[in-house]
């Protein structure tokens, strides 16, 4: 007999109801409720993502379809396309917000692969996405003259490739202001792109025992302090290993910054790229390694947009956009703690797309993530289990 439940019911109960109640109730967000429970709005939103729906009523026909099977999801119907559309205006996003944080606790409690280079220290990547928005319909989301758009700001730690922080603002907010208020721990080597040139910013990482990885822009300022060897078998590669002052008066003062600045040369593309870091002792071509490494953050974002439903929006207020985007993040957070847990070599895109199809299947969860292909447990007829017991 099968004694499981559905995929997407397994799924769900790694969000304890406990839990996300606590999280309701601290941000009042049933308040004035009339039957729609937050819950109910949770599993609605992650069926859209996980289930690839379009509009309100994709998802709510979707859920209609599966009428049986819903009271295991925690619901005794499926919404109604207005209902739904209300919650998601009017309901507090942070909810949803918590809940990621939430999950994330226990991803990193459970798998924590560690990244790929030899030293200890915590590796993050930091950058921002940009999704654009038509300023007529969402006009709260000022980003040029004729044109609206949201950011989210993301902290890609690569023990694992899980999302450590997000923030969601509106396209004016520049990326650095965000980076500002992050703090790291003593340290963490933090990776990120030329968006992020602040000169006492990274004074400021640097007292504080963390280090940062980026590349220099052409305008800067600086005084070549030594040579550093480069050895022989990253000679072609490796142009130049400096230990520099980096000047910068109106930020840094008359002392500047002491940094070490690489030119790694690539023939491919014939072109030179410039790094500088305030770790002086891994090897120039591990920093150049590091900086490569950088692509993974790129990668989620293409992940996140090509494969879950964050380009367009089954709502135009801030808090139906914001509320979508963190369904958006916990889904996406969800498939890479799958994967993790699973032996069979999964790529995001094809584990989303075999989920999508087995979502209200009745199967263990896990020993279909190790082994998606092998048919289910061959069920013996009632008539032979009599017989059985009987001869």
């Amino acid at each position: 007999m099968n004694r499981v439940c559905s995929i997407f019911s397994q799924l769900l109960k790694l969000f304890p109801r406990s839990e996300f109640e606590g999280f309701v109730k601290a941000h009042k967000a049933e308040r004035h409720a009339r039957g729609f429970t937050c819950w109910g709005q949770f599993v609605a939103m992650l069926f859209c993502q996980l289930a690839r729906a379009h509009s309100l009523r994709e998802i709510c026909q979707g859920l209609a379809a599966c009428e049986g099977k819903l009271k295991h999801l925690g619901l005794l119907d499926s919404p109604k396309r207005t209902t739904l559309a209300y919650a998601n205006g009017h309901r507090p996003w942070e909810v949803y917000r918590d809940q990621f944080y939430a999950l994330l606790h226990r991803c990193e409690q459970e798998v924590r692969p560690g990244h790929k280079f030899r030293f200890r220290n915590k590796l993050v990547s930091l950058d921002s996405t940009t999704i654009g928005l038509c300023i007529s319909m969402f006009d709260w989301a000022h980003f040029q003259r004729v044109k609206g758009a949201v950011k989210v700001h993301l902290m890609l730690d690569h023990d694992g490739y899980l999302p450590k922080f997000a923030v969601i603002t509106t396209g004016k907010k520049h990326d650095i202001t965000v980076a500002r208020s992050l703090q790291f721990e003593p340290g963490t080597i933090v990776v990120m792109d030329k968006g992020y040139a602040d000169y006492a910013w990274w004074q400021q990482l640097t007292t504080q025992g963390v280090y940062f990885v980026t590349r220099l822009r052409e305008d800067a300022k600086y005084r070549v302090e030594t040579q550093r060897a480069i050895p022989a078998l990253h000679q072609q590669r490796i142009l130049v290993d400096q230990e520099i002052t980096l000047l910068g008066y109106g930020q840094l003062g008359e002392q500047g910054l002491r940094l070490r600045r690489i030119e790694v040369g690539d023939e491919e593309r014939q072109e030179k790229f410039v790094f500088v870091t305030n770790h002086l002792r891994l090897a120039a071509s591990t920093i150049e390694r590091i900086y490569r490494e950088r692509w993974q953050i790129e990668t989620f974002f293409k992940s996140l947009k090509q494969l879950l439903k964050i380009k367009t929006f089954v709502g135009t207020s801030e808090k139906a956009v914001r509320t979508q985007i963190w369904t958006a993040l916990i889904a996406m957070l969800l498939l890479r703690w799958l994967k993790l847990k699973a032996r069979y070599g999964w790529s995001l895109s094809n584990l989303l797309a075999l989920l999508r199809q087995q979502l209200f299947v009745y199967r263990d969860l896990y020993q279909w993530l190790d082994d998606p292909f092998i048919g289910p447990p061959v069920v013996i007829e009632m008539e032979a289990q009599l017989a059985l017991e009987f001869a």
